[in-house]
């Protein structure tokens, strides 16, 4: 299963919190290609078939084919003043999606 880091979580909330975002959005994460492309979005809730994970407060909701990908790894992010920047870690080794 992917894991959040604080740093994420707190990342998360603050593309969330806004006025104009749903209550029970979260982070989706989506797979496309077999270079390992991954979309990630703000999302006003899973879609069928979503892993959901609930970290902190947020959600992030994965499609079945990036839950397969990410299972064992961990998102981080770095917060700069206007931006947000998801990584994805493996929190056994020193590699980097």
């Amino acid at each position: 299963m992917l894991t959040l880091t604080d740093t994420a979580v707190e990342a998360i909330r603050i593309l969330t919190d806004k006025p104009d975002v749903p209550r029970d959005s979260g982070l989706r994460i989506v797979h496309h290609d077999s270079a390992g492309g991954l979309e990630l979005s703000i999302a006003p809730g899973p879609d069928a078939g979503d892993e959901v994970i609930e970290t902190g407060g947020v959600r992030v909701f994965l499609q079945d084919t990036a839950a397969a990908m990410l299972g064992g790894r961990a998102l981080n992010a770095e917060i700069a003043e206007d931006d947000v920047v998801f990584r994805i870690t493996n929190p056994q080794g020193s590699g980097r999606r």
